[in-house]
């Protein structure tokens, strides 16, 4: 169907093929779209989920699949493969290069054949050597630091991988593959890109020559399955009384800061707080990779714009999110917040707009308080130090403070309130926080969620006026009761 030749084969237009002899012969070179060959088996990395063994790689095997490769883009018109869907695609290039395999006669076992329609499947339709990373639902980050080295995360814990590129121009090609897909380039003059793949997935690439030993990429996975409070509970990360006490801060519109360092479940804590949103709630989301996975009907999605080559074009999250205010929202939701957009972000938690949320990098509630300071400052704003504390001290209600502990485990450590101002203090209470006791004899760390005896947050009032009282008291009882125990 694709053949530029039709049935004359893969030789010369108007000549039949003669299969080659069955003796090996001087084979070229690899072309530049093809895997490095792995000259040693490393083995797999420990808490992967079962897979198929891959058979050993020799560089008979690495030689035939150039051979292979070469013939098929000698063969195919890329133009109609683009036409099919991926499915069609992947089946047309297995059938091309199971007749190449024939008229060439190469000497390959069944395994070996299919991990080469594998190989050269994902090289011509998808992410080459990472699609075996991206279809594992365990892998958490995906880390490449140049062509020779590769790093996963697997339950908490980074181990080295064994998936390698052939150079570091397929691993850039690769790159520009993926930020094209979302209108964006990464080259030497725009060395710094961010953008996501198809299923949510967090990309970032550095590339030289800011990144001295070949292109950077780092892939933030998103799993299939959306995690919720429910699994968060049955992980350990929060006590099913923290996640009621979560449920209903999200449903009485709460404005919510998620505060934590990188990795810390940040991102996955705030989907799942906006699964409580109503659904008849009209919803706006900021973010400069859109990540978000809002399931309510109305959600209206934003993400910022860098500059163009010339520099110029560049729509900041500030600009999103001073463009919220006029689209009618009733919750701002802000991915993550790292600079002056914070004011604007502050300003609509307090003019109307109750139930925003946004996430920022910090360890503590009170460093994060101290954080939103500093971002106000750096946006120029020449307001007197009380005054900004009173602002954030009546636009914030909770700030919920997630760790990524030192044996990779996740935990919600604080939820704590935001009650107003004494003096020139901003002043916090603590509803429930984490303690650590110890660790196990396999180096987990063994600790418990503890109520701080709190049995009438600030926010009553407003969850009396949804009906959530009851079930607020409720949970704030069974907390305190189990932390005596």
């Amino acid at each position: 169907m694709f053949g530029k030749r039709g049935n004359e084969g893969f030789g010369k237009a108007g000549g039949a093929i003669a299969p080659p002899p069955p003796a090996q012969q001087s084979l070229p070179s690899a072309p530049a779209v093809l895997v490095e060959p792995q000259r040693q088996q490393v083995p797999p990395p420990p808490m992967q989920t079962p897979q198929r063994k891959r058979p050993t790689r020799t560089d008979e095997y690495y030689d035939t699949k150039a051979q292979v490769f070469s013939a098929l883009i000698d063969t195919i018109d890329l133009s109609q493969l683009a036409k099919l869907d991926g499915e069609s695609a992947r089946e047309e290039i297995r059938d091309i290069v199971n007749d190449i395999i024939t008229i060439k006669n190469f000497a390959m076992s069944i395994s070996e054949q299919e991990e080469l329609l594998e190989d050269i499947c994902n090289d011509v339709l998808g992410y080459g050597p990472l699609e075996p990373l991206l279809a594992r639902d365990d892998i958490a980050d995906i880390m490449v630091n140049g062509a020779g080295q590769t790093f996963i995360e697997v339950g908490g814990k980074t181990i080295e991988s064994e998936i390698r590129f052939r150079d570091n121009s397929q691993l850039l090609s690769i790159c520009q593959r993926i930020v094209s897909q979302v209108g964006r380039r990464v080259d030497e003059s725009s060395p710094i890109c961010d953008a996501r793949l198809p299923d949510g997935s967090r990309v970032n690439v550095i590339a030289p020559p800011l990144a001295i030993d070949g292109p950077a990429l780092t892939i933030r996975k998103f799993k299939k399955d959306k995690l919720n409070l429910e699994q968060l509970v049955r992980f350990g990360a929060i006590t099913p009384e923290g996640a009621t006490l979560l449920q209903i801060i999200g449903r009485v519109r709460c404005n919510v800061v998620i505060s934590g360092g990188t990795g810390s479940g940040k991102t996955t804590l705030l989907n799942c707080l906006t699964r409580y949103i109503d659904a008849d709630e009209r919803v706006i989301t900021c973010e400069d990779t859109a990540e978000l996975q809002l399931q309510q009907p109305h959600v209206v999605r934003l993400e910022t714009r860098p500059p163009n080559i010339e520099g110029e074009g560049e729509i900041t999250m500030r600009d999103l999110v001073k463009n919220c205010l006029r689209m009618r929202p009733e919750r701002i939701i802000v991915g993550e917040v790292r600079g002056p957009e914070v004011f604007d972000l502050l300003q609509a938690m307090n003019t109307g707009h109750d139930g925003s949320m946004g996430t920022i990098h910090s360890n503590s509630p009170r460093e994060c308080l101290s954080r939103i300071e500093s971002m106000i400052a750096m946006g120029g704003f020449t307001l007197p130090a009380k005054t900004v504390r009173e602002i954030i001290a009546g636009s914030i209600d909770i700030i919920v403070q997630a760790a990524r502990l030192r044996d990779g485990s996740r935990r919600i450590t604080q939820i704590t309130e935001v009650i107003g101002m004494e003096g020139d203090v901003i002043i916090t209470q603590d509803l429930m926080r984490y303690e650590i006791e110890g660790e196990d004899a396999s180096g987990r760390l063994i600790g418990r969620h503890k109520s701080t005896g709190i049995g009438k947050p600030h926010f009553w009032d407003r969850a009396r006026y949804f009906n959530e009282e009851k079930r607020l008291a409720a949970a704030l009882d069974d907390m305190e009761a189990k932390s005596k125990d």
